[in-house]
């Protein structure tokens, strides 16, 4: 199916004021954006228009009961600078699992390639061209309603935005538990990305960055001791040579789309992954003996992100030099190889398909 979208290209471009060798990430803006609103159980006035501020009431009902999702993922481009598409059905259907469980109406999984599709083909010249960089793409849903009770919103805004970005993380992770927080329980919000699980984690990465970490190692709710995600990503651990991860089907950590992607690279290459509850006494003691030989965050902002250090109360870890690592290299080189366009062994990458007239 395809949707009628009603494009509104900008008259002037910024892309000459855009220093693309200096980005910082989630800072520059692209020219256009995508809007749509649900009115009377339909999402209605889809639009594609100049990148503008907003306006909107104090008694958004969003902005006092947090009814609002939102996904991330990045977009690069080929050597004839066409935009590649990275497993967009994957986080299509990562937003609707995020809506569901905020009681929000879903986005028809045809609307939000759409949608995609046609911003970025608009923007295509905002993709950057080094290896680190890409156009990251934040698609939105929240409560438009102007009602102060606590209910699901009846209308709603769908949004899309993109960014040039280089890299998240710069330089190695240190990161720390914090069990006096906890992010998620069973039953509760953590496997969605729903704005007030990232706001909650605010205070404590503070404290963390006081005690000169850069993100929180999240532990269980309950016995505070199984490792769940860190920050903005998935965690994965190399004792002995086997790639370890918590799982994600108990809801309470958020189902990565590049740690999935980093799953199936490993296993296509005969790396021995095993997906099971992982606790902080077990890296400890790996460790301690001289088998912890890696440690890794996955996420589409990040892709792979190095850690260097981590602590648990009074014990601090000091993992092995980076340049020595092989899985974690070798699973970023084989991600960043399909992103550039260079190999597409699982068939993920899609392309810009023109709408009929």
């Amino acid at each position: 199916m395809n949707y009628p979208i009603k494009i509104s290209p900008t008259t002037e471009s910024r892309i000459p004021t855009i220093d693309f060798d200096n980005i910082p990430f989630g800072k520059v803006f692209s020219d256009h954006i995508f809007v749509a609103d649900y009115i009377d159980g339909e999402w209605r006035n889809l639009t594609i228009k100049p990148f503008e501020r907003m306006s909107f009431s104090p008694a958004n009902i969003a902005l006092h009961y947090g009814q609002s999702i939102f996904e991330g993922l990045k977009v690069t481009s080929d050597e004839n600078g066409e935009p590649m598409f990275l497993r967009l059905e994957k986080h299509a259907q990562r937003l609707n699992r995020s809506a569901k469980r905020m009681a929000i109406p879903e986005i028809p999984e045809a609307l939000f390639k759409q949608a995609i599709m046609e911003l970025v083909e608009l923007d295509k010249n905002w993709i950057p061209k080094g290896e680190e960089s890409a156009l990251y793409l934040r698609p939105f849903v929240f409560g438009a309603d102007d009602f102060i009770g606590v209910r699901p919103s009846d209308t709603y805004k769908f949004m899309i935005f993109t960014c040039p970005v280089g890299p998240y993380y710069a330089a190695p992770v240190r990161i720390t538990t914090m069990p006096e927080y906890v992010r998620s329980f069973p039953g509760g919000t953590g496997f969605a990305k729903a704005a007030g699980n990232y706001a909650g984690s605010l205070r404590p990465m503070l404290e963390a960055r006081e005690k000169g970490y850069d993100q929180v190692m999240w532990l269980d709710g309950i016995e505070h001791k199984y490792i769940h995600e860190c920050g903005t990503m998935n965690l994965m651990f190399v004792i002995d040579d086997v790639v370890i991860t918590p799982p994600t089907d108990t809801g309470e950590i958020l189902e990565g789309i590049t740690r999935d992607s980093v799953i199936t690279i490993l296993k296509k290459a005969g790396i021995e992954i095993e997906i099971r509850p992982i606790t902080i006494d077990e890296v400890i003691a790996a460790h301690k003996s001289g088998r912890l030989q890696e440690a890794f965050g996955t996420g589409t902002a990040a892709v792979i992100s190095q850690v260097s250090t981590i602590a648990h109360g009074d014990v601090v870890m000091d993992l092995p030099p980076i340049e020595g690592r092989k899985i974690s290299h070798f699973a970023k080189a084989e991600i960043v190889a399909i992103r550039r366009g260079q190999k597409d062994p699982f068939g993920w990458i899609e392309r810009f398909t023109a709408v009929p007239a």
